[in-house]
């Protein structure tokens, strides 16, 4: 379940959404695309980009971040920082995570040791709910509901003040 504030921020994002991939999707329409080389226009393309090539662009651009209030200019980036390794073979926390965000990501890489971390505040910005999606070794050979119940019990007296967790495993 999610609390009023959360809703309400969740309506007023999928509305803001909307209104974008429209606009984006009428300036398309408006403006052809060129193509140049050497200085010379060589030609134009007459057809506009579908609606589903406009919403993937929209998906890729806006990144997973869609509900967190931290980091909004960092935000495009979200997931490829998320899974951005250092050449030691560490994973490397991001700088844009939240206070609560930071919490369950240090919590969670200092037991999993994990090759792919996203942390994500996806209740609006109150930290009532978080979305998980993390990669680890430690999964190997469990099931998805025992790889679930590691984590649930890694973060344990921090998920009893949340509404609700999305939680993703995956084993390398």
């Amino acid at each position: 379940m999610i609390c009023r504030a959360c809703l309400r921020a969740r309506a007023a994002f999928t509305a803001n959404a909307r209104r974008t991939e429209q606009s984006l999707l009428r300036a398309a329409q408006r403006r052809p695309l060129s193509t140049t080389g050497q200085g010379q226009l060589q030609s134009r393309v007459k057809a506009a980009p579908s609606r589903s090539q406009l919403s993937q662009c929209l998906r890729q651009t806006s990144g997973n971040r869609l509900f967190s209030t931290s980091g909004a200019s960092s935000s495009a980036s979200a997931q490829p920082q998320d899974a951005a390794s250092t050449s030691s073979g560490a994973l490397q926390k991001p700088n844009f995570l939240s206070e609560g965000e930071s919490q369950v990501w240090d919590r969670l890489a200092a037991e999993f040791a994990p090759t792919q971390l996203v942390v994500q505040d996806i209740s609006g910005g109150c930290g009532s709910m978080y979305g998980i999606e993390i990669s680890s070794e430690k999964f190997r050979g469990l099931t998805m509901l025992k790889q679930q119940r590691l984590v649930n019990a890694a973060l344990g007296d921090l998920m009893k003040d949340w509404h609700g967790v999305q939680l993703k495993t995956r084993v390398p």
